[in-house]
């Protein structure tokens, strides 16, 4: 297995971390706030998905999934204190707030910008945490890409 491969499955996991995050804690912030989940969607060759109805304070629901969805592998990978568990991390902060903004862009009325909209979100929330996820998580994982993937520093070559 040669680091091509271990990126890739490193890719694939924390995509799935981050698919899996985010769901469950859109379920679990509907929960928590009285929603009754009707339906749900784990399948890693679909976006996740997961509908209340009755769903009394949408936006919590709505907004639980990106929050948790960066708040669980960051506070884990505080804990650990692992490298790699930073890596996951910092991919779901991306991860998050691109899945937000390119939800919004495309307009469809099943991704959860359009219903954070259509319930009630101000458009500045959701652009502050679209810049600040997309700016931070970029910047932290092209930091951990370097690490992974360029050779270490005395193997590279001298100009």
């Amino acid at each position: 297995m040669d680091v091509k491969d271990i990126a890739k499955l490193g890719k694939m996991l924390a995509q799935f971390l981050a698919r899996f995050a985010t769901c469950f804690a859109s379920i679990a912030g509907g929960m928590a706030c009285g929603a009754t989940l009707t339906d749900y969607d784990f399948a890693p060759w679909r976006m996740p998905d997961s509908l209340h109805s009755p769903d009394p304070h949408p936006l919590i629901t709505l907004w639980s999934g990106p929050m948790l969805g960066v708040a669980i592998p960051v506070g884990i990978a505080s804990v650990a204190r692992r490298r790699w568990m930073w890596f996951i991390a910092d991919f779901c902060i991306i991860a998050n707030g691109t899945y937000l903004a390119l939800a919004w862009i495309s307009g469809d009325r099943f991704l959860d910008t359009t219903r954070m909209l259509a319930a009630g979100a101000n458009p500045v929330t959701i652009v502050v945490y679209c810049v600040l996820t997309i700016g931070l998580g970029y910047a932290w994982f092209r930091s951990d890409c370097a690490h992974y993937l360029l050779p270490a520093p005395e193997l590279r070559e001298r100009k």
